[in-house]
């Protein structure tokens, strides 16, 4: 099924379940009011919100109304937990190596992660607001799960087990903001913003075959500026998979219902494919030519990000955002 969570002028929006086609809606408050509720229980509440979900693909449902992704919050507007991983190892490898340095071998074997802000999560149509373009505005198009409670301790197998839902995520850096925050010692803050996720929540049931072996594999369509510049294939160079990610963060805590664990920058070792992120994009041109050329993002830019079924369709709706200055968005 798919899940969306509609501004209503409250912090956590309310519950709605969306058709298969995007194209239409239904308030599912009178199952739960918002979808960290439904998380909390989700054996009980999924059950009927399925029902509601088949009701409404099969034209029976009532009060049912057209979906827009410029309506809606991020599925889960905060969270108790967003934690980002670096899952796709050639980014790291392309990054590092761009500015000559090596790779330490255990980042094959043991997954980079680190904890971002989840008290306030973009919607897909939000804008990118950024005080200053020097800052090195950039977007990273990832797949991301949220989970049920996971208890500290668990194995790869039964933490995949516990996904709960899928959706994509635009985890927008401020590069130019990172290597003075790295040099610390204390790891990432000023330099990762709010995130931004793809309208609908998708079970991972309604992905088929594309969802196997704790991986998405369909090819993420970036677009910069209306210009397609990423389509990498989200099953393809993935080293750790999603199980793998959530027992690396259940190693010492627990997780609990509503986490959100993310990708990392979707990226293959096939470069005829692109990018999901500018930073690769100069890490490519460094390697090449010993300098980058391809500018980061300014004001008024646009990002597109989206996956699709082999007919074509959106499965997730597209995230799609403008980068915007302080002032405006204050004004606005």
């Amino acid at each position: 099924m798919k899940l969306a969570t509609l501004k209503d002028g409250s912090r956590d929006g309310q519950l709605i379940v969306v058709s298969r086609d995007l194209r239409t809606a239904s308030i599912a408050d009178a199952i739960a009011p918002t979808l960290q509720r439904a998380l909390d229980d989700w054996p009980f509440y999924a059950p009927q919100l399925a029902e509601r979900y088949d009701a409404l693909n099969q034209g029976r449902a009532r009060n049912t109304f057209a979906f827009e992704p410029k309506d809606c919050m991020a599925p889960l507007p905060r969270a108790y937990q967003w934690a980002d991983a670096s899952a796709y190892v050639n980014h790291v490898e392309l990054v590092r190596r761009a500015r000559g340095a090596e790779m330490p071998p255990e980042f094959w074997t043991d997954p980079l992660m680190y904890q971002g802000g989840s008290d306030d999560l973009l919607g897909p149509c939000d804008d990118i607001v950024c005080p200053s373009e020097s800052f090195g505005i950039d977007f990273e198009a990832e797949v991301a799960v949220v989970t049920g409670d996971v208890p500290m301790g668990t194995a790869p197998d039964a933490a995949l087990r516990a996904v709960r839902l899928v959706m994509l995520a635009n985890d927008v850096s401020l590069r130019n903001l990172i290597p003075p925050e790295l040099a610390k010692g204390f790891g990432f803050f000023q330099s990762k913003p709010a995130t931004s996720f793809s309208p609908v929540a998708v079970t991972p049931d309604e992905l088929g075959q594309h969802w196997r072996d704790g991986r998405l594999h369909l090819p993420m369509i970036v677009h910069w500026n209306g210009k397609k510049v990423g389509q990498p294939e989200a099953g393809t160079d993935m080293v750790f998979h999603f199980g793998q990610l959530i027992a690396h963060a259940t190693k010492t805590r627990n997780l609990r219902a509503g986490a959100i664990v993310g990708s990392g920058t979707v990226s293959n070792k096939d470069a005829q494919r692109g990018y999901c992120c500018i930073s690769e994009k100069r890490c490519l041109e460094t390697i090449a030519d010993g300098a980058p050329v391809t500018e980061f993002m300014r004001y008024g830019d646009t990002v597109r990000i989206e996956m699709f079924d082999e007919p074509g369709r959106s499965i997730f709706g597209a995230i799609e955002q403008s980068v915007a200055p302080l002032d405006a968005a204050a004004a606005a």
